[in-house]
């Protein structure tokens, strides 16, 4: 995983989630760790992670996502497996 991709990843784990973060390095991070992201309806996207599906809104008016976006994302990623400790367990 690249240092762009932890770093996010811990953002999105922190207790206080950032409201600078760009959609675009959202879906970058979802698609390295294997997920298949496809527009759905308007601006939502469905994004298959781990078996486990959930429905994205691209952010309107700009490219930030707002904080529940990123407490949705977090509880998404989490319902995957996905967490802050286990990337960092599978790190060399």
């Amino acid at each position: 995983m690249s240092h762009k991709h932890a770093h996010l990843l811990r953002a999105i784990f922190q207790d206080s989630p950032s409201a600078n973060t760009h959609w675009r390095e959202v879906e970058s991070l979802l698609h390295h760790l294997g997920a298949t992201v496809e527009p759905a309806h308007g601006a939502r996207f469905r994004v298959v992670l781990n078996g486990v599906e959930g429905f994205f809104h691209h952010p309107h008016n700009s490219s930030t996502c707002t904080k529940g976006d990123i407490k949705q994302l977090r509880e998404f990623l989490a319902h995957a497996g996905v967490s802050l400790s286990s990337y960092e367990a599978e790190r060399p």
